[in-house]
């Protein structure tokens, strides 16, 4: 007779103590040519993030040449007076680093990421970079010619249609916020290496630049480090250039950016309401993400679960430009897809739950699951360097103080359900949006014009 095995049992593990945790403070300085400096040690981070801000915003590139602050950017990992661009690759690959550069409205940010031993190398590439970059012809050429190739394909991509045409919609036609924010393929094809060395020379210097390292920082002495690598790096002093104000048109109103033949409809609809400085924010923030923040938001529970519309619908709030003096503006937007035939009950449905939340609010369940989704996961969110650096930057892009991030989530867990539901409100009126349908004018504008939401016009998709 075979003898059974006995199992023996442990006692389940429980759960330990929660720790306290805040969004890490950082420690400010300023090299001697100006160039500020935040740092943040993060025992344990072995890879270290750096971002540097460049005070170039979009506003300041010259008339007819929208889009050279992206071939700038684009072209600080192509070479320096010391390597060809491929020299220049090759030596970021030995540090195993990884540097990229866009540009937006704010400004330039210009990222590196590298492991802690090799950082003396690649923060030397870095100032490289930045204090004599190479913007040789042919480099320069090649990144206009790529940037031209990229266009049509953003163009056909009914979600970055959209969000042009919103663009377009919204902002005076004399405001950079109304054009493509890396340029037209008119606009791009008149760049040359001598326009972008001019623009980076009228407008780049350490003295309104900032530059955010975090990581683990034992052993290193990062003082002396950045002297020998970004302090190398000179210019001419100068004052940091004014935020010019953000003025939109909300009247609500719908344009149909005629596709004949799709299937589907992009939804994107918005206006431009108070950025980060305002008191409103967290609350916008809570009451947006119960609109539309996650797949069990109210938005997504009507026209995902219970209509079958749409795989997903999403309610957001994205800072556009903030102002030394506590003004600035973001763009607060709804954004999803739904198939053709149900764009006209889609709608209804969605301005439905606006509605809705305007008559009868949110629940104290929708806004206590937002509270655990935004304040109960930020550790997790900020586990590596790279996001931590990333949301210093924006703190010093939007003139935010050092503790911003930190007080923000102290404010969301003590915002009310009718604090949130009030701001979610405010943030999207009904008779406030610009909608942008990317479909099929054809099959759409009646049961569109049907709804009464606004007046309904068409445009070509280009």
């Amino acid at each position: 007779m075979t003898e059974l095995a006995s199992m023996e049992f442990h006692p389940q593990p429980q759960a330990g103590q929660a720790r306290p945790w805040a969004f890490p403070a950082p420690e400010r300085g300023k090299l001697d040519n100006g160039l500020t400096v935040l740092r943040c040690h993060r025992p344990g981070q072995r890879v270290v993030a750096v971002e540097v801000l460049l005070d170039t915003p979009l506003e300041a590139e010259p008339k007819g040449l929208d889009g050279i602050a992206t071939i700038m950017a684009r072209a600080f990992s192509e070479g320096t007076d010391k390597h060809t661009a491929e020299e220049f690759a090759a030596e970021l690959e030995r540090c195993g680093a990884t540097l990229d550069a866009y540009a937006d409205h704010p400004g330039v940010r210009v990222s590196l990421e590298v492991p802690v031993s090799r950082l003396p190398k690649a923060l030397g590439l870095l100032a490289d970079a930045l204090r004599a970059p190479g913007f040789e012809d042919a480099e320069v050429e090649r990144l206009v010619r790529n940037r031209l190739d990229e266009i049509p394909h953003e163009l056909a991509n009914p979600s970055r249609r959209a969000a042009k045409e919103l663009s377009r919609q919204l902002f005076p036609a004399t405001s950079r916020m109304s054009r493509p924010r890396q340029g037209t393929e008119d606009t791009v094809a008149g760049i040359d290496s001598a326009g972008v060395r001019a623009f980076y020379e009228r407008h780049v210097r350490p003295a309104t630049s900032t530059v955010v390292v975090v990581g683990d920082l034992t052993g290193v002495d990062l003082d002396a480090l950045l002297g020998d690598t970004l302090g190398a790096w000179t210019g001419s002093p100068a004052q940091p250039r004014p935020v010019p104000p953000v003025t939109a048109d909300d009247t609500g109103r719908v344009v149909i950016v005629d596709r004949p033949g799709a299937v589907q409809t992009q939804l994107l609809m918005g206006r431009v309401g108070p950025d980060r400085h305002d008191r409103v924010w967290p609350a916008q923030v809570l009451g947006t993400y119960c609109l539309g923040g996650t797949l069990t938001s109210r938005l997504d529970k009507v026209l995902r679960e219970e209509k079958g519309y749409t795989y997903g619908v999403r309610a957001f709030g994205q800072v556009l430009l903030s102002a030394p003096d506590g003004s600035g503006a973001a763009m607060l937007a709804i954004s999803g897809s739904v198939d053709t035939p149900n764009t006209g009950p889609a709608l209804d449905d969605l301005w439905k739950v606006l509605r809705g939340v305007a008559d009868g609010g949110l629940t104290d369940a929708e806004r206590d699951f937002a509270v655990q989704n935004l304040v109960g996961v930020a550790p997790l969110k900020y586990e590596t360097a790279a996001a931590v650096a990333s949301t210093l930057a924006d703190q010093v892009e939007q003139n935010l103080p050092d503790d911003f991030q930190a007080t923000l989530y102290q404010r969301l867990a003590a915002t009310g359900t009718v604090e949130a539901t009030a701001a979610a409100v405010s943030a999207f009126p009904v008779d406030r949006l610009v909608t942008i349908l990317v479909g099929d004018a054809a099959e759409i504008r009646e049961p569109v014009e049907a709804l009464g939401i606004g007046e309904v016009s068409v445009v070509a998709a280009e």
